[in-house]
């Protein structure tokens, strides 16, 4: 069994940011975070303790992984999806957030374990590919369309 010194010292190397909420009523309190999340939110821990993490979307609110997010949640399963967040000067990011229940010995839900990913190089690649396509499948047709004409 890892004590409990050396699972601090993993989960601070961790490159990915990692927090701890506990359910209270509909919302889920942040009770820990790590550094990386520090460095990948701007947030301090010390501003965000005590906090349900929906402060991360902004007024951003309408997205459809946060659906998913919010079904997993209720159904106390895990979840992972591709979130728009926030970071504490409001400069938008693309996360991929790991949603996982912990249960206590009696099968109770006591607390999610949240892990960000920063995927925002990886999301605006795939959506220059999108648009790119997209100019190719206009420029196909636009030459087609000339072929035809001097047939």
């Amino acid at each position: 069994m890892i004590n409990a010194k050396l699972l601090q010292l993993v989960i601070d190397a961790s490159n990915d940011g990692i927090v701890v909420a506990e359910q209270e009523g509909d919302d889920n309190i942040l009770i820990y975070a790590n550094r990386a999340f520090e460095r990948l939110t701007g947030y301090a821990v010390d501003d965000i303790l005590y906090q349900d993490c929906r402060f991360l979307q902004a007024g951003d609110r309408a997205q459809p992984g946060l659906d998913a997010i919010r079904q997993a949640v209720h159904e106390h399963r895990p979840c992972r999806q591709v979130i728009r967040n926030y970071r504490k000067d409001g400069t938008p990011f693309w996360n991929e957030l790991s949603i996982t229940p912990v249960l206590n010995e009696a099968d109770q839900l006591t607390y999610y374990i949240g892990i960000q990913k920063d995927v925002t190089e990886q999301v605006e690649a795939q959506q220059r590919v999108r648009e790119l396509e997209a100019e190719l499948t206009a420029v196909k047709a636009e030459l087609e369309a000339l072929r035809a004409g001097k047939a």
